[in-house]
């Protein structure tokens, strides 16, 4: 009767991994967390809907010879998550999708945009391509793009091409407020998105962990250029920005509880140190109480159930 904070169904997003396997395949420093072929997606996404979940995002494995410096593979209408949200479509089921807008998975060197002559990402061209990706996001059946790559001025540009478009209904939930954390190791193991030495230095273009007025300014520069949800990622660790993000904006505030967040609770689990699902509650409970609308979470169908 008391309780302040409720974490419901609705306020959760599956994070969905699709590939060019023949099986679901197991991500290792994910345990529980599958990779999905086309030829599964369809009925798993039965299972999920039957469970309760009501929103997926979608991110893409793509095979390493279908990409390049350039990321080109992502103007490719047929490529894996445009192919991914049309057979969501087709099912009689009303899912809201989330499309992953960022050339870290299409990119060979697994940076989030194209690297010019130096090495050093190209922040206009990006854009650029960026943009031209949101048309085949709508054109495939997302309801959302979400850009996730910390480009400059990218919601204005990609609201102005998908409303020259027709594309007026479609919404941005932006990245606003995403840090260049130490998080992030097992999502690209997940999708494949690596450099050679397995380390992609990205501290350009995502925030310092350091700077919380930054977050701040990046959040009201994508508020003015149209962003319809601000994000912020990682969540447990960037509580203090969630909360600022939902007391200084009239817009939903959404949070992502990361691959390395996830993957934290799951070993000290499977160690027999903590108990996972308690923990796993407890921390998007502390995401949703400190202002956070809707949450990305690789625990949506397991903790789903818990609340029903």
């Amino acid at each position: 009767m008391v309780e302040e904070c409720v974490l419901r169904q609705q306020d959760l997003v599956l994070p969905v991994f699709v590939s060019h396997d023949k099986n679901p395949v197991e991500i290792s420093s994910m345990p529980g967390v599958y990779r999905w072929p086309l030829e599964s997606l369809e009925s798993q996404a039965k299972e999920w809907y039957e469970s309760g979940i009501r929103s997926l995002a979608i991110f893409p494995k793509i095979d390493f010879s279908c990409k390049d410096d350039g990321g080109q593979e992502i103007l490719n209408p047929s490529s894996l998550a445009y192919q991914a949200a049309a057979s969501l479509r087709q099912l009689d089921m009303d899912f809201v999708l989330f499309a992953d807008l960022a050339l870290d998975p299409y990119t060979r060197h697994g940076h989030d945009g194209i690297l010019d002559s130096q090495g050093k990402v190209d922040n206009d061209e990006t854009v650029e391509i960026l943009a031209k990706a949101s048309l085949l996001c709508a054109q495939a059946g997302f309801d959302w793009v979400s850009p996730s790559d910390m480009m400059d001025g990218r919601i204005g540009v990609i609201r102005d091409l998908l409303d020259q478009n027709g594309h007026e209904d479609i919404g941005i939930l932006s990245y606003s407020a995403k840090f260049a954390s130490s998080y992030y190791g097992p999502f690209r193991d997940a999708i494949g998105a690596a450099s050679a030495s397995g380390f992609i230095d990205k501290t350009s273009y995502q925030l310092n962990p350091a700077n919380r007025t930054q977050a701040y300014r990046e959040l009201f520069l994508d508020f003015e250029e149209g962003a319809d949800i601000l994000m912020v990622k990682p969540a447990e660790p960037f509580l203090d920005i969630i909360k600022y993000a939902s007391e200084n904006f009239h817009l939903p505030i959404a949070a992502y509880q990361t691959s390395g967040e996830y993957s934290r609770i799951m070993a000290a689990d499977k160690l027999g140190w903590l108990d996972g699902t308690k923990c796993a509650l407890e921390s998007l409970l502390s995401i949703k109480r400190a202002g956070a609308d809707l949450i990305f979470t690789y625990f949506a169908d397991r903790i789903i159930k818990l609340l029903q």
